[in-house]
Parts: C-alpha cells; sequence; structure tokens
C-alpha cells in the first residue's frame, strides 16, 4: 500500500500560474476574493464586508493550517505578478473535498481548470485515494470545471444550505486518483432524504 505523503502546500507551477501558500502580505488580495459577491454567491459564507474579517479568516484558515504537517490550501497566483488572483483548498476530512474560486475578471480562461489538475496530481503523488466536489445546480460554470477535470458526476441532493438558511440542490462529482472507479462517495446522500441521480450527466 502506498505511503501518504506528509507534507503542507508545497508550491507547485502550471504553464502560467503559480501555486502557494498566502502570506500575512496576501490580506488585501484575500479581502478583495472573499468580498466579492459573485465570487461568494455560490459558496457556503457570505461575502466579506471589512478587512478586519479577511484578517481573521487569513489567520484561522491559512496561517494556522500551514502550521499543521499536512494541507493543501494555495493562492492561485499568476506567473507574472505572483498576486492571488483565487484560490484552490482540498479539505482532509472523509470526503476529501475540492473547493476553487477566481476573481471574475479571470473567468473564462480556463485558470480554474489548470489551477486545481496541479493539485489533482499532487493529491495522486501523496496517495490520497479519492476527491469530490459539489456544485450547486444553478452554477454549472463550477460542474464544467469538474467535468474538465476528469470528475465523474455521481448523483444529486438537497439540503438546506447554511449559513445562508435556503433549499439547494447540489451534484457530487468524484475523481478516483488511485484507479478504484467503482468506489462512489456516500455520505451526503445518505444524509438526505432527496437524492436521485440525473440523467445524461
Amino acid at each position: 500500500m502506498k505511503t501518504v505523503q506528509t507534507h503542507n502546500t508545497p508550491p507547485l507551477e502550471t504553464a502560467r500560474l503559480r501555486l502557494r501558500r498566502f502570506t500575512p502580505d496576501d490580506l488585501d488580495a484575500l479581502f478583495l476574493l472573499y468580498s466579492d459577491r459573485d465570487v461568494n454567491r455560490f459558496l457556503p459564507w457570505f461575502p466579506l464586508t471589512t478587512r478586519a474579517e479577511a484578517q481573521e479568516l487569513l489567520e484561522r484558515d491559512y496561517l494556522a493550517c500551514y502550521q499543521q504537517p499536512r494541507g493543501y490550501r494555495y493562492a492561485i497566483c499568476p506567473r507574472e505578478e505572483n498576486v492571488p488572483i483565487g484560490y484552490v483548498h482540498v479539505s482532509l476530512s472523509e470526503g476529501f473535498d475540492l473547493g476553487y474560486a477566481l476573481r471574475p475578471d479571470f473567468w473564462g480562461r480556463g485558470l480554474a481548470a489548470e489551477a486545481c489538475a496541479a493539485v489533482l496530481q499532487l493529491l495522486r503523488e501523496d496517495g490520497l485515494p479519492y476527491v469530490t466536489a459539489t456544485h450547486d445546480v444553478n452554477n454549472p460554470r463550477s460542474g464544467a470545471v469538474m467535468r474538465r477535470l476528469g470528475m465523474r458526476y455521481q448523483y444529486s441532493y438537497r439540503e438546506q444550505w447554511q449559513p445562508k438558511n435556503y433549499p439547494v440542490v447540489f451534484r457530487l462529482y468524484q475523481c478516483n486518483l488511485d484507479g478504484r472507479e467503482e468506489r462512489v462517495y456516500t455520505r451526503y446522500r445518505e444524509q438526505t432524504d432527496r437524492w436521485f441521480v440525473e440523467p445524461g450527466l
């Protein structure tokens, strides 16, 4: 059995991007990203309204994470600028959930998929067995990124989304990095009384 690597957010590069840790110097870029209504419309939190909130998020969700022995929480930066324009995260909880976001002025260029592909390759090398990702049915752009990464649709489910407190139908995609294509992550459908498979996806 392959040994799982234990490093935390090692730097990565692609043709157009640098993926690295967020630093205290990235506060303004982080605030710009997390305060944008379009960026955060389909994400499970409200847009930030103050730089103090951004500082708290930076310390709690990034700098503290980097003190742990293992983690994947990346700033997405253009190679020529090295200023964050987005992020890629992979949780280390049971679902190994993949999350990503980009500023709207960088949408439509394939950058999210390029960044995520680099992280998925690292996860494969590190021995993670699979990753999952979900998107609101009203956000098909995100599903397109998942399919571009080779992730496979598994099922849809409805939940009362928090903290925004309204019902959402999510689609779950999965990529089995260890080749076990029969594996399906079932936790989300086990936690709802309404799940289904949409034909044609």
